[in-house]
C-alpha cells in the first residue's frame, strides 16, 4: 500500500509538478486565503455548536472579506508566503502564530473600534486567530512529513546506522529526511549516553551503545554506518571500529569539527573512515605562514621528487608560489606524471624536471649550477629494508653516496638551507637500510660545521600509504581475499601520514640554524596487526572470518620496534610542541672522514662483505643477521 501511494505520488508530480512550480507563490497564496476561511467558518461553527443563528450567518459572510483581508495582510507582512514548506522548523511556526494574533487584534480594532460593530462575537475573532495559524502551520507540517515519509519508504533509500546521537546526528537525520536527493533513510542511532537509550531523535530510535554496532546494524539492515562524532578523538574511532567488527557495511564518517564550522553538518561533508582517523594521537598542525617568506619567489630543489614524500613536498612546495621548482628524479616515468600533475594544479609556478643520479656528482654539480637553489630537499634514497639486506652496496652508494653529493654540491652553490630526511631506522639500527641513513644524518651535520648553508636532518617514522609500506600491500591482499601477512604479531611502528611527514620537513627547514635533527613527536606505536585488522573491517570484512591475518615472522634487518632516539642523545623541545630535537654526536668514529673520501673506489673494488664490516665499525649500535654472520 505504502509503494503504490509513492509511485502515485511520483506519476502526479512528474505530470503536475512542474505547472505547480510555475506558479507557486499564487498557489501559495489561495491555499492560505482557504485555510484562513475555514478557520473563521470553524470559529463559528464551535461557538455556535454546530447551530449558527441566521442572523450570525450574515454577519459571517458579510464580513468574510474584511476576515480575508485584514488575516491575509499580517500573512503577508510576516512574510508567511515565502517560506518553503518542506522546510518548515520553529522559526516559521513562530512567525505563523504571531503573524495569526497580530491578525486577531487588528480585526477586533477595525470591527468593534473603528466600524463600530459590537454585534461580531470577539470569542470568534480569538478563536479564527487560534485556528488559522494551526492550519498553517499543520499544513506545513503536514507536507513536510508526507515528503518524509514518502522518501523513508523509497524502496532504493539506503538504511544508515548514524554513531553518535548528538547535535551532529540530530543535524545529519534532519538533512537526510529533508533531502531525498541524496537516497539516505535513518534507521537508528547508537549512543554511550545512557540518557539517550531508548530515546527517539526525529522519530529515529537510539538503539544501543557503541559496543552494539555490529548487533544493531544486523536487526535494523543497515546499509552504511556513520559516524557523526566530529569531535571524536581516537580511542573513540578505536571504540567505534571494534564494535563494527563483522559489519559487511561501509563505515563512514564527519569531519573534523574545525572543517565543519565552515560547512553546515550535511551528507555532502560525509566521506569513508580511513586509517588516517585511527592514528593514536593528533595530527600535526605547523604555522604555514612562516613558510611562505622561505620560499615565495625563490628556487627550490627536491631530489627524489617522484617519490612518495618528494612528490608531497613538491604539492606543499608549489602552494606558496616558488619562482622555480626543480624536480630531482632518477626515474622517469614517475617524474613524468608528478610534472603533469604540477603544471595543471600550480600553472603560475615554473617547475623543471630534471633526470639524474644523486650518486652522479659531474651531473649533481652540473643541475646545481644551472639552475642556482635557494633551498634543498633530499628525499632521494632507497628505503625498502628487506631488498637493502641483500644489496648492501647500492644501499650504501644512494644514500650515503648520494647524500654526500647532493650536500657538498650545495655547500659549493651557496644554498640557503638543505634539509635531508631520515628515518627512525637510523635510530640502533638492526639493518643496512638504516646504518646507511645513520651515516648520511652524520654526513650532513659534518658539512653544517663549513660554509653558510643551514644544514638539517628531519626523522621520523612510517608514512602511511606510501610506496612499498604495509598500507598498500595490505590493500592489494584483502582485495585478492586473503590472508593479509604480518611478520609478527608483536611488531610495533611509528606511523604518520604524509600530508604530515611533509608539514614537519617544512617546519624543520624554518626552524632550522644548522646541524639539528627534528624529530617528531609520533605519539605512541601501533601494533600492525592491529593496523591490518583495522584495514580489514575498513573494508567490510570481518577478520579470521572472512580474511586471515599470518604471521610469517621478522624478516632480516627488521625489528619489534622502533625508536626515534639514541641513548646518548638529549631531547630538547623547540618552539613547535610536536617537534623535538636530538642533541648529541651520531657517530664517534675518527675514520669516517677518510672512509667517506674513499667511497668511490670501496664501492667498485670491496665486496659486500667487506662493505658490511665497514658499516659495523662506523655504526657501533648497528646489528643484523646478515652483519653477525661478517662479523
Amino acid at each position: 500500500m505504502k509503494q503504490l501511494a509513492a509511485k502515485m505520488f511520483y506519476a502526479v508530480s512528474q505530470r503536475y509538478g512542474k505547472l505547480v512550480l510555475d506558479h507557486r507563490s499564487w498557489v501559495v497564496i489561495g491555499a492560505q486565503l482557504l485555510l484562513i476561511v475555514a478557520a473563521n467558518l470553524t470559529a463559528f461553527e464551535l461557538r455556535f455548536d454546530g447551530d449558527i443563528p441566521t442572523q450570525y450567518q450574515l454577519i459571517m459572510w458579510n464580513h468574510l472579506p474584511l476576515v480575508l483581508v485584514v488575516f491575509g495582510s499580517g500573512l503577508w507582512v510576516f512574510g508567511i508566503q515565502r517560506g518553503l514548506w518542506r522546510y518548515v522548523g520553529l522559526h516559521d511556526l513562530g512567525r505563523i502564530l504571531w503573524a495569526s494574533l497580530v491578525g486577531a487584534v487588528l480585526f477586533y480594532g477595525v470591527t468593534h473600534l473603528l466600524l463600530g460593530n459590537t454585534a461580531y462575537p470577539r470569542s470568534v475573532i480569538i478563536l479564527t486567530g487560534l485556528l488559522s495559524g494551526l492550519y498553517l502551520a499543520g499544513i506545513r507540517l503536514a507536507v513536510r512529513w508526507f515528503r518524509e515519509w514518502l522518501h523513508i519508504i523509497g524502496p532504493t533509500a539506503r538504511r544508515v546506522l548514524i554513531v553518535g546521537a548528538g547535535n551532529a546526528g540530530e543535524l545529519l537525520v534532519r538533512d537526510m529526511l529533508a533531502d531525498p536527493e541524496y537516497n539516505s533513510r535513518p534507521v537508528a542511532f547508537v549512543d554511550d549516553d545512557p540518557v539517550k537509550q531508548k530515546m527517539k531523535i526525529h522519530g529515529i530510535p537510539v538503539m544501543g551503545a557503541t559496543a552494539d554496532i555490529k548487533t544493531v546494524a544486523n536487526r535494523v539492515g543497515a546499509h552504511e554506518i556513520i559516524v557523526a562524532i566530529p569531535s571524536a578523538s581516537t580511542h573513540v574511532k578505536q571504540k567505534v571500529l571494534a564494535g563494527s567488527e563483522g559489519c559487511t557495511v561501509p563505515i563512514k564518517v564527519l569531519p573534523s569539527v574545525k572543517r565543519l564550522l565552515g560547512d553546515p553538518v550535511s551528507l555532502q561533508q560525509v566521506r569513508p573512515m580511513s586509517l588516517e582517523d585511527l592514528l593514536q594521537r593528533e595530527p600535526i598542525q605547523t604555522d604555514r605562514q612562516e613558510l611562505r617568506p622561505l620560499i615565495a619567489g625563490r628556487t627550490v630543489l627536491v631530489t627524489g621528487a617522484g617519490g612518495s614524500i618528494g612528490s608531497e613536498l613538491c604539492r606543499q612546495i608549489a602552494q606558496y608560489r616558488p619562482d622555480s621548482l626543480v624536480l630531482f628524479e632518477q626515474y622517469e616515468n614517475t617524474l613524468h606524471a608528478l610534472l603533469l600533475e604540477l603544471r595543471v594544479s600550480f600553472p603560475q609556478v615554473g617547475v623543471l624536471p630534471i633526470v639524474g643520479d644523486v650518486t652522479m656528482e659531474d651531473r649533481v654539480a652540473e643541475v646545481f649550477r644551472q639552475t642556482q637553489p635557494d633551498l634543498v630537499f633530499h628525499a632521494a634514497a632507497h628505503k625498502h629494508v628487506p631488498l637493502m639486506e641483500l644489496n648492501p652496496k647500492e644501499a650504501v652508494r644512494n644514500n650515503v653516496l648520494g647524500t654526500r653529493v647532493v650536500a657538498e654540491a650545495a655547500l659549493q652553490a651557496g644554498v640557503d638551507r638543505f634539509v635531508l630526511i631520515s628515518t627512525d631506522k637510523a635510530v640502533n639500527p638492526s639493518s643496512v637500510m638504516g646504518a646507511t641513513k645513520r651515516i648520511a644524518e652524520h654526513v650532513v651535520q659534518g658539512f653544517s660545521r663549513n660554509g653558510l648553508t643551514k644544514f638539517t636532518v628531519v626523522r621520523f617514522g612510517n608514512v602511511l600509504g606510501s610506496n612499498g609500506s604495509v598500507v598498500p600491500l595490505f590493500a592489494e591482499q584483502i582485495r585478492k581475499g586473503g590472508p593479509v601477512t604480518v611478520t609478527d604479531p608483536e611488531i610495533k611502528r611509528f606511523f604518520m601520514t604524509i600530508p604530515e611527514a611533509v608539514q614537519l620537513v617544512l617546519q624543520a627547514s624554518v626552524m632550522g640554524q644548522g646541524g639539528e635533527v627534528f624529530v617528531l613527536d609520533m605519539g605512541e606505536q601501533i601494533k600492525v596487526a592491529d593496523l591490518a585488522r583495522n584495514m580489514i573491517v575498513l573494508s567490510g570484512l570481518a577478520p579470521g572470518k572472512d580474511i586471515e591475518i599470518v604471521y610469517t615472522g621478522l624478516r632480516p634487518g627488521e625489528k619489534l620496534y622502533e625508536e626515534l632516539f639514541e641513548g646518548h642523545e638529549q631531547v630538547e623541545p623547540t618552539s613547535h610542541a610536536k617537534i623535538n630535537r636530538a642533541v648529541g654526536t651520531p657517530l664517534a668514529v675518527d675514520d669516517l672522514d677518510e672512509w667517506m673520501r674513499e667511497l668511490p673506489d670501496k664501492l667498485s673494488g670491496s665486496d659486500d662483505d667487506e662493505l658490511l664490516q665497514d658499516l659495523k665499525r662506523l655504526v657501533p649500535s648497528f646489528t643484523s643477521l646478515i652483519s653477525e654472520r661478517v662479523s
